[in-house]
């Protein structure tokens, strides 16, 4: 899974047995839907707290035509790819009711977004098998695409989404044209939530993106130092960094599964 399908796709979290280790943690969830419910049902089986507070939204692209144009494109043949690179873009193509035809094969960044596309009714050609990122995929993209140039590909992707996929593609020679499907949008917190993160009775905050990192650092810094700031990957790192907010520990992997499995960590070396 990657940073961002973390962020945007269903998931299922095994509950680890053996004792709450984080009894008497509350953990700010910085999404709602079927991705904040896995998080906080994991967070309670471990016996925490969790306080879902939804930070980010998406909202339509602000150039529609731009994308009903690429997508009619699509429809009638005019790609070889289309790349996918969240769950959300997903949502996108079935609420245009958006067709991808045989002919066009389809990359996806990682699991959820593949599973996605499938339960959308659509395909995955390829999926990383271990970087679940832009830079994954385009490293697998190169290695089925190998001798075949130049390629018509459309990349679809959020508007604050570097695009690492599509100058990528571009540099190996083959025809790229990049559209945003979407956009990201900060959704403001209660109050309460903003206060009991500034009077440290949060103790653990969990960043999914660059986005999320941009909106705790908006509006409920500055952060506490009693506070554990856990990143769920290196990129949310550095982009936090880039903000001013502080990273206390990263997941080992850019999963949700893997980013409590860090704060359980910290929370039993501190006991």
């Amino acid at each position: 899974m990657s940073e961002f399908e973390a962020l945007t796709g269903a998931i299922n979290i095994p509950v680890a047995g053996g004792g709450k280790p984080l009894a008497g943690w509350r953990v700010l969830v910085p999404r709602g839907g079927p991705w904040g419910d896995g998080v906080a049902a994991a967070l309670r089986a471990r016996g925490a707290s969790p306080v879902i507070a939804p930070l980010i939204n998406f909202a339509p692209t602000d150039d529609q035509p731009a994308l009903e144009t690429a997508l009619a494109k699509l429809a009638a043949g005019g790609f070889d790819w289309v790349t996918i690179t969240s769950a959300t873009t997903v949502d996108v193509l079935s609420s245009y009711g958006a067709v991808i035809p045989a002919s066009t094969r389809v990359a996806a960044v990682g699991e959820t977004t593949a599973a996605a596309l499938t339960a959308a009714g659509y395909h995955a050609d390829i999926v990383p098998s271990e970087d679940n990122s832009a830079r994954g995929l385009l490293e697998e993209w190169e290695a089925a695409t190998e001798g075949v140039r130049p390629l018509r590909v459309l990349a679809l992707r959020s508007a604050i989404a570097k695009q690492v996929l599509s100058v990528g593609l571009a540099r190996a020679g083959h025809h790229v044209e990049a559209v945003i499907a979407y956009r990201t949008v900060g959704v403001p917190v209660a109050s309460k939530v903003a206060d009991d993160v500034r009077a440290g009775r949060v103790n653990a905050v969990l960043v999914t993106s660059g986005s999320v990192a941009e909106q705790v650092q908006q509006q409920l810094g500055p952060i506490p130092e009693s506070t554990l700031v856990a990143a769920i990957g290196p990129q949310t790192q550095r982009d936090a960094a880039r903000l001013g907010l502080r990273v206390d520990v990263v997941a080992r992997e850019r999963t949700a599964e893997s980013l409590i499995d860090a704060v359980v960590n910290t929370a039993t070396a501190s006991a």
